[in-house]
């Protein structure tokens, strides 16, 4: 199972969202941002390496705790010569060998993140409970249904206590228009702080509720694996 995090917007928490979910799914992390990579630096070869054909793809996968990651360069001349038509092939080559990845996309819309949903069974879409993330979320979610990515969940990241019944009201809507299980990802602490560490908060915090937010989403996904595993072949 190959599964896309995208939002569209910027600076919602799709890398939070990516090392968590690929801590709860026991997948490989792909950092697939190639010009503002998000995700911890490796200490060999990277994804823009991988995709101008100098590495190969299990050679760049690295171990940071409990997560592996296939880190992305952070030049400008190594995006330049990275080939993003061979994301899929690389994608599908972890797929093979760890059975999940996750992708953690760009900031963007369309030509952006096309390639990255594309090569994905399933997205995971993140906003944060303003009118611009939701709308860039609405966006995303329309791109990924025209490549014939579904969508398996949707994180509404950042939720705050003091509006807790506001919050509530608003993951309910966001469930019905984007048609997928909405989990609300609380804003606390114990994110940032693990965040820093570049650790999933499971890892950190073990009894924070947030780890059973992250749980959730996963679940909406295996629920989409556990469908696909009967249309094998159709992506």
């Amino acid at each position: 199972m190959i599964v896309a995090v995208a939002g569209g917007k910027g600076g919602v928490g799709k890398s939070t969202v990516s090392l968590n979910l690929g801590r709860e799914l026991d997948a490989v992390v792909v950092d697939a941002d190639l010009s503002t990579a998000d995700l911890p630096r490796g200490h060999g070869a990277d994804l823009h390496d991988v995709l101008a054909g100098q590495a190969a793809p299990l050679d760049a996968v690295e171990s940071f705790g409990t997560v592996r990651i296939l880190p992305c360069g952070r030049t400008l001349a190594g995006a330049r010569a990275s080939a993003l038509t061979e994301l899929p092939r690389v994608v599908d080559r972890l797929e093979r060998e760890f059975g999940r990845v996750v992708i953690d996309c760009p900031a963007g819309l369309a030509r952006d993140v096309g390639r990255q949903l594309e090569s994905a069974h399933v997205a995971v879409l993140v906003t944060t409970p303003t009118e611009s993330a939701l709308v860039d979320a609405l966006r995303t979610r329309a791109v990924a249904l025209e490549l014939e990515t579904p969508i398996a969940a949707v994180v509404l990241n950042r939720t705050t206590a003091d509006e807790a019944d506001e919050h509530e009201q608003l993951a309910a809507r966001v469930e019905r228009k984007l048609g997928a299980p909405t989990t609300m990802v609380a804003e606390r602490p114990a994110v940032d702080n693990a965040m820093e560490e570049w650790r999933p908060v499971r890892d950190v915090s073990p009894d924070c509720g947030v780890s059973d937010a992250f749980e959730s989403v996963a679940r909406s996904v295996e629920r989409c694996e556990g469908n696909r595993s009967g249309h094998i072949g159709v992506r």
